[in-house]
């Protein structure tokens, strides 16, 4: 099962990243920054991948923090300051940060793994000549609900989330493109839309349901639907799979009709890194597939890299919810990078729905 940071070694984590601080050893030291519970850290038998990064590799050490939302670390990279050597963002996000120039090209001499990547996930809308970016994972984003608690004829689609009779018991994303993602295929518009009308009846959307929400969340998730104070939830399908191994009661359930999100998550290197030669060592140790097989196996998310299955539990590889069908696949949409206007106006409006104004 994944863990998390405990508060006090994730602050102490995040001063050393963003004070450029480093242990005097001698090594050279990268910076990573990437999603909570998002790396195999070697719990139940499972590999220690910068464990077996630095045993590969000696002379570098890496300083691992997480973030929880696209947006805090845009926030925090955008603010400058900070060392950071490999950021992991979702595709809309290395799309923003590609238009807004923050990523480094990345020089495939240092990263021959690539070619284990799948044809599927190369040159993707986000980053179409993969200049910038190489696939990490990809997932889904659908419902997560307690059978227990929750009567199966109500499972109908994301109205489910607007459902008064589990008032107080259901969660939602704290994060504005996740959050109005899901009204808009609610109420039929494009994840994509641009249109301020479209985003303005979306925000309504979302205030109408704010009385029945018990809390907006990201990796609090977890602790929250394991332990049956939620009963509903929206988010990603290798999350759920950690999940369920806590609580046989949950299920995941995607959205017939209304569509949803299919995502990507990259591996990238921003420009205020120091150290990007080590940088792409560490993303081209990520793609062999023997050490992605045990590290998707670890965090449940579904790996672009098909070779990578054969080191992998058969029950994850053969599993609807980590590799659903192509034609399932089809009805999921992926996010772009949006005009930036568009970002300001769909986080204005988050931030009055979460406010309560």
């Amino acid at each position: 099962m994944k863990k998390i940071l405990s508060l006090t070694l994730a602050a102490l984590l995040v001063l050393s990243l963003f004070s450029g601080c480093s242990v005097n050893d001698g090594r050279i030291t990268i910076n990573v920054y990437n999603w909570g519970q998002y790396i195999s850290e070697g719990d139940d038998g499972c590999i220690d991948v910068i464990a077996e990064f630095e045993k590969a590799y000696p002379n570098i050490r890496v300083n691992y923090v997480t973030f929880d939302s696209n947006e805090t670390m845009y926030t925090k990279m955008s603010n400058g300051g900070i060392t950071v050597d490999v950021i992991i963002p979702s595709d809309y996000m290395v799309g923003r940060l590609i238009e807004e120039d923050m990523l480094l090209p990345l020089n495939f001499e240092n990263i021959p793994n690539f070619e284990y990547v799948d044809a599927r996930w190369k040159n993707p809308d986000y980053d179409p000549e993969n200049l910038y970016s190489i696939p990490y994972s990809w997932g889904t984003v659908g419902i997560i609900y307690n059978s227990k608690y929750v009567d199966e004829a109500d499972v109908t689609g994301w109205e489910l989330l607007w459902n008064e009779k589990y008032a107080d018991k259901i969660l939602m994303f704290d994060n504005s493109r996740d959050a109005f993602g899901i009204t808009q295929c609610l109420l039929g518009y494009s994840l994509n839309t641009t249109d301020p009308a479209e985003l303005e009846a979306c925000a309504e959307k979302l205030k109408e349901q704010k009385p029945v929400v018990q809390q907006y969340i990201m990796d609090q998730v977890f602790d929250l639907m394991e332990n049956e104070e939620a009963w509903i939830a929206p988010y990603y399908a290798g999350d759920y799979l950690t999940m369920s191994d806590e609580n046989e009661a949950l299920e995941f359930y995607l959205p017939e009709g209304q569509g949803f999100n299919r995502f990507v998550d990259a591996m990238c290197i921003p420009k205020c890194a120091q150290e990007k030669e080590a940088a792409e060592l560490f993303i081209n140790f990520l793609c062999d597939p023997e050490i992605a097989g045990g590290n998707m196996d670890w965090i449940c998310y579904s790996t672009p890299i098909s070779a990578a299955k054969e080191f992998m539990d058969p029950e994850v590889v053969e599993s609807e919810i980590s590799y659903p069908s192509d034609e399932v696949l089809d009805r999921g949409t992926g996010y772009l990078a949006l005009p930036v206007e568009t970002t300001r106006l769909m986080e204005e409006l988050f931030m009055a729905v979460r406010n309560g104004l």
